[in-house]
């Protein structure tokens, strides 16, 4: 029996499943691969694995190699899937790679040159995707670089490069000329391995336009409802929604403080409404700047986030302890919480917290 101050966590599967239909629209003779890096965006990645291959899905990526090996296991057999691994050949990951039927994404010279002499002891050919860094500066081998290693095929001897990718850094800025001087690049180290597919467009980088999708585009956030340009899209829905209950409510005066330090002094009677979950539950502290919460058909302002509790204030409206408020979900939007916060949809998702109690909507 779950603990009535509990905070609820509700992953809706069947709204993943809308927001894959709704990508897919906008790909038309591209191949939608979602990526699920971290436990699936915080969110458990069996059940959306699970789904999402349901749906069609059948190549995935991921970070790290362990989450490629718990991604293998949770498909199993039955659902067969590509699943490419985003860090690459990292240093004596071959057997692990081998033993999951992962493949690594090459991200430098080095990574090449692992590949290739595990493929020589191997003895036989090893699947490979390659990263081009087109302008973003973080992963993947320059131009420059994948010219040498072309003109060089020792290097890739023993190697099958069935996939060339890259990632634009300025997607959620549709008219930034980074992303046509990317374009261009991505192009350019593209023609050098023409029977492999090619990827540029994550989630952002899908409404670019057909330009930008090749063979594959590679959906991360906005399956999971955090819009394109980074506030809410009606053409995506929420997949995650935070509800805790009210513990109490308290009526304060002007000149009272509420919480740590003085921060946050009252200068109006308000009337306010303790909430049982805080950033130990994933509501981000700074979100207190311009947050807000929903409850009773309104927005409500978020006052302040402690590590258990948060606080909203609720004006007149009809409230008694153990009612619920949405902190997170459809009408607590996820990119909002996240501007409020100053950052990115992404860190709100990984934030939140086990300690939830979590329950899940449309499961295969």
């Amino acid at each position: 029996m779950a603990e009535p101050a509990v905070a609820q966590l509700t992953v809706d599967l069947d709204a993943l499943a809308d927001n894959f239909g709704s990508l897919g629209a906008h790909v038309t003779g591209a191949e939608l691969a979602p990526v699920l890096k971290s436990d699936a965006y915080g969110l458990g990645a069996g059940p959306v694995v699970r789904r999402l291959w349901a749906e069609g899905a059948r190549r995935f990526f991921v970070a790290r190699l362990a989450e490629g090996e718990a991604l293998r296991a949770l498909l199993t057999p039955a659902r067969p899937a590509t699943i490419y691994v985003l860090d690459g050949m990292t240093d004596e990951a071959g057997p692990r790679l081998d033993a999951a039927g992962l493949t690594p994404v090459l991200c430098s010279l080095p990574q090449i040159a692992g590949a290739a002499a595990h493929a020589a002891v191997c003895g036989r050919s090893l699947p490979v995707a390659i990263n081009i860094d087109t302008g973003m500066g973080r992963q993947g081998l320059v131009l420059e670089e994948i010219r040498a290693v072309v003109q060089s095929m020792d290097r890739l001897r023993g190697l099958n490069v069935g996939l060339v990718m890259s990632h634009l850094g300025s997607a959620k800025e549709p008219k930034n000329p980074r992303n046509s001087r990317q374009l261009a690049a991505f192009l350019e180290g593209r023609s050098l391995f023409p029977e492999a597919r090619a990827s540029l467009a994550a989630s952002a980088g899908i409404y670019l336009g057909p330009d930008y999708h090749f063979d594959l585009v590679r959906p991360g956030i906005s399956l999971f409802g955090g819009g394109p340009l980074e506030r809410p899209d009606d053409r995506l829905r929420a997949v995650a929604t935070l509800t805790a209950p009210i513990l109490e409510i308290r009526n304060l005066r002007p000149g009272d403080i509420l919480g740590y330090g003085e921060g946050v002094r009252i200068d109006a009677p308000t009337r306010v409404a303790v909430v049982s979950a805080g950033y130990a539950d994933g509501i981000l502290r700074a979100a207190k700047r311009g947050g807000y919460a929903w409850f009773a058909g309104a927005r409500r302002r978020m006052l302040i986030v402690n590590m258990d509790i948060s606080v909203i204030e609720i004006g007149d409206a009809e409230a008694a302890p153990g009612q619920s408020v949405e902190l997170l979900g459809p009408n607590a939007h996820l990119d909002d919480l996240a501007l409020a916060a100053d950052t990115v949809a992404h860190e709100v998702l990984v934030r939140l917290s086990r300690r939830a109690e979590c329950v899940y909507l449309g499961q295969v």
